[in-house]
């Protein structure tokens, strides 16, 4: 075979092989995400009114409710200003992720969980065992005298608070806590309402610390200290490693402000602003 036949017999198979496997470009389908669009603000101010039952919050001339229909109520005029501020925050669309103090009160009207105050108070009571602060490591000289410095202290004031005696751990196992110390603990607890504890909850699951979240409430740190406590190692590994400013930054802005909702939360639900129901003789 001479050698043009042989490049023409090539250039053939080599056609036939390419329309064989070869797929209509009407028939590539490109996959696209689709992502929901946050809903588009539909009032044009916000109030609060006062009612038999506390406070509730006004969209125009509609009344707020929660996620499953419930009238929105407060018993904390603060708190339901705060609300309604939050609301009349929004620009063109309602962006609910920033809206803390608004999904903390929803939470708590709502009780998505079913949550009683024992398994409120028993939640918090096990996330002792797995404190951020009560995890410290001697490997590294430098780090672990920062912990020393900055640590320690607030171990120590959470100690005297509850009169306990909270040991640290050098190693990945956890802790021990007495049931004593447990039992006083609860006890501070067991003094809040049911709606005041999700505020506890969501300051300890934002810091991942009990220690920390009780001093920040209690006006012994404030939050963006207690922010910085909590990123302790991963701000010392960044001294090493660089710092992303965009996405560190935002985390820890992101932090600050579910914090800060947690703790007014704590107070507009413990403070003397509060509705006070009349005993009918």
């Amino acid at each position: 075979m001479s050698g043009k036949l042989l490049m023409n017999a090539l250039r053939a198979l080599r056609v036939s092989h390419s329309s064989q496997w070869q797929v209509p470009a009407a028939t590539i389908r490109i996959p696209v995400r689709h992502y929901a669009s946050p809903p588009k603000r539909f009032y044009k101010k916000t109030s609060v009114l006062t009612g038999d039952g506390g406070y509730e919050v006004v969209l125009d001339h509609r009344k707020l409710k929660t996620p499953k229909g419930a009238p929105f109520v407060v018993r904390s005029e603060p708190l339901a200003i705060a609300v309604a501020t939050e609301f009349d925050a929004q620009k063109e669309h309602i962006e609910r992720s920033r809206m803390h103090l608004s999904a903390l009160c929803f939470t708590a009207i709502d009780n998505p969980n079913h949550l009683s105050k024992l398994d409120m108070v028993n939640y918090l009571l096990n996330y002792i065992a797995t404190d951020t602060v009560l995890y410290q490591y001697d490997d590294e000289k430098a780090l672990h005298e920062l912990q020393i410095n900055e640590w320690d202290p607030v171990i120590e004031w959470f100690n005297q608070r509850f009169e306990i005696n909270l040991q640290k751990t050098m190693s990945i196992t956890p802790p021990k806590v007495s049931d004593e110390d447990k039992m006083k603990v609860a006890k501070h607890f067991q003094s809040y309402s049911l709606e005041t504890l999700h505020g506890f909850i969501f300051a300890v699951d934002t810091l991942k610390s009990i220690v920390l979240a009780c001093a920040v409430i209690e006006q012994m740190l404030t939050v963006e200290k207690a922010v910085a406590l909590a990123r302790l190692e991963e701000e010392y590994q960044m001294k090493f490693w660089g710092r992303v400013e965009w996405a560190h930054d935002l985390s820890q802005q992101e932090l600050q402000a579910r914090l800060a909702a947690a703790v007014l939360f704590v107070h507009f639900n413990c403070s003397e602003n509060c509705v006070k129901h009349k005993s009918i003789l």
